[in-house]
């Protein structure tokens, strides 16, 4: 199983694809320097399989790479950077 993840600008969303299938998203909108993670939906056929935090991993790393804060309103990121603790120095304060 391979995955790939991307940030579909277009749409403002990251996408997680596995074997070229979509298998979820995470919608974002851009506030100044911050990034607003607004929504997270991963397809039920990959539900239980780790693509929710490999998505949420992946988007991190990039918003980390491009110097931007994140703004954490979806549940699921939210407690995923909970859980993350390498990851809460992206929440903008």
């Amino acid at each position: 199983m391979s995955t790939e993840i991307t940030d579909n600008a277009g749409k403002n969303r990251y996408e997680i694809r596995v074997d070229g299938d979509l298998a979820g998203f995470v919608d974002y909108e851009r506030e100044g320097g911050s990034v607003v993670l607004v929504h997270t939906e991963v397809d039920s056929a990959f539900e239980g399989k780790g693509i929710g935090s490999a998505l949420a991993r992946g988007a991190l790393d990039d918003i980390r790479g491009k110097g931007a804060a994140v703004v954490p309103v979806c549940p699921f990121i939210k407690k995923w950077i909970e859980k993350h603790p390498d990851y809460q120095d992206l929440v903008a304060s």
